[in-house]
């Protein structure tokens, strides 16, 4: 599949995901938000982290808690297409369940396939509804030998009867500054690095507000950290709660209340209190 440019229009790529299961988006980083993001990954990025098996790579390096160590990671969290995408596909108060850097060095071995939206396991007996959308974010081109993303087109529409086989995946090749955009039950895996080469990309990834995030965000970026984003993001860590209703609350309040004193719930907004509780 090629790359769609930017300003392409999202039902573009929204049919793209609905057909195949994922868009490539050219130009949707530009040099600066790079340079800005490499040099607050470089502290982390200095041989020290290596994944501890064959999945998370031991030839790839790896930084959890993104928002924790690179600020400008927000600008990707909070993408334009990234949140437009997701607000058509998953519900309202949809959450972060993942944001990480995979840096894969030379050498490094395929993953399994696998699937972003279920990391729990929970059962399947047929094809089903995506539980959440992924983003990989392409700061080095993806090239067919040097670990691009591979995906197995149309597997989002699988049961679990159906297993991937090696000659169905595709590569992706992006150039760099590209976000490839999957839905999170699309059949992937990281690619083998038959060179020598380092290609570095970052993964964010979206859940239903139903659905365990990957990452445990609200410890991962602790309210001292949340607070210096926007409202949209902070939303996205957990500090939201699930309307109707008030699933996601602390002490009975909104958590907003941890990190804005100044916040104001719905009773002092004036607007009428859910009939199943506060979390105002």
């Amino acid at each position: 599949m090629s790359a769609t440019p930017l300003n392409a229009d999202l039902a573009t790529h929204r049919q793209r995901i609905l057909d195949q299961g994922y868009t490539v988006c050219a130009g949707a980083m530009d040099d600066g938000l790079m340079s800005r993001i490499r040099t607050e990954l470089a502290p982390w990025l200095d041989g020290r982290n290596w994944g501890r098996n064959n999945f998370e790579g031991e030839r790839s390096e790896r930084v959890y808690a993104l928002l924790a160590k690179s600020p400008a990671c927000a600008e990707l969290v909070e993408h334009p297409l990234a949140l437009g995408l997701a607000n058509s596909f998953l519900c309202p108060d949809y959450l972060l369940s993942a944001a990480l850097a995979i840096n894969v060095h030379g050498g490094e071995t395929p993953q399994n396939f696998h699937v972003d939206d279920n990391p729990a396991g929970a059962p399947q007996t047929a094809a089903r509804e995506m539980w959440g959308l992924s983003t990989i974010w392409v700061f080095d081109e993806f090239t067919e030998t040097n670990g691009a993303t591979e995906v197995i087109p149309g597997s989002h529409r699988w049961g679990p009867e159906r297993q991937p086989k090696d000659h169905e995946a595709v590569k992706v090749s992006a150039e760099a500054g590209s976000a490839l955009i999957f839905a999170g039950n699309l059949l992937h895996r990281g690619g083998a690095n038959q060179g020598q080469s380092i290609r570095l990309a970052i993964t964010i990834q979206y859940c239903q507000p139903w659905l365990r995030t990957i990452e445990n965000m609200p410890l991962a970026v602790p309210p001292e950290l949340a607070a210096r984003y926007s409202a949209r993001v902070q939303g996205l860590l957990g500090y939201s709660v699930v309307a109707p209703g008030f699933t996601g609350y602390v002490d009975g309040m909104h958590p907003k209340r941890l990190i804005d004193r100044a916040y104001k719930g719905r009773i002092e907004r004036g607007e009428a209190a859910h009939e199943h509780g506060g979390a105002g």
